[in-house]
């Protein structure tokens, strides 16, 4: 099989999205319910959040390395730090050593060149093919299969295309966005519940 990273990542999403869908309806354990969205939501925040903040990153550094300039621990963490920090804004008050050194937790920045930013896509792009198979859309199973055996024949945007979904468009993310909501306004709901 050939395949891309960002086909990879779009079928674990949408696998991982068509199991909670099934938890979620066979198990209303209130306990699990929460943990699932907790899961979830963490998995959301690494690739929507985190993910485009090392994609920033890894092309700051690059940019770096281009103009000549030297790169070193204190550069980075600053790096890494400032990037944090105009993501999260000013109301989120962050450990500049703790976020600084994230970088290195990630070292296939320096092994896979520009990969991390496929996260955030492929997250959105299997969360649109996911509410698809699940809402029941006609054709919705057989688009994903075929995005599926398209395999790396085709770019990822045009096999999603294939499959019905254009990330060159703002849907799909805004969709995704839309379930990471939802799953807030559950997990509201079921702590209400549990008082």
């Amino acid at each position: 099989a050939n395949y891309t990273i960002f086909v990879a990542e779009v079928a674990s999403n949408f696998n991982q999205a068509l199991v909670r869908d099934y938890l979620f309806k066979h198990n209303q354990d209130r306990d699990f319910q929460i943990a699932l969205i907790e899961e979830a939501m963490s998995n959301f925040h690494r690739y929507f959040f985190i993910m485009p903040i090392l994609a920033q990153f890894e092309l700051e550094i690059h940019q770096r390395v281009e103009r000549g300039e030297p790169l070193n621990a204190e550069s980075l963490n600053q790096l890494m730090f400032e990037l944090f920090r105009e993501g999260y804004g000013d109301e989120v008050v962050l450990d500049s050593e703790r976020i600084g050194i994230t970088w290195a937790e990630f070292p296939t920045h320096l092994y896979s060149n520009f990969y991390v930013y496929q996260y955030a896509t492929g997250i959105a792009g299997a969360h649109a093919l996911a509410e698809n198979v699940l809402a029941n859309q006609p054709g919705a199973r057989e688009n994903y299969l075929a995005f599926l055996k398209a395999g790396s024949s085709l770019t990822p945007l045009d096999a999603l295309k294939l499959a019905g979904v254009d990330l060159t468009q703002p849907e799909p993310v805004d969709a995704a966005f839309k379930v990471l909501s939802d799953m807030v306004d559950r997990l509201e709901q079921l702590l209400d519940l549990k008082g």
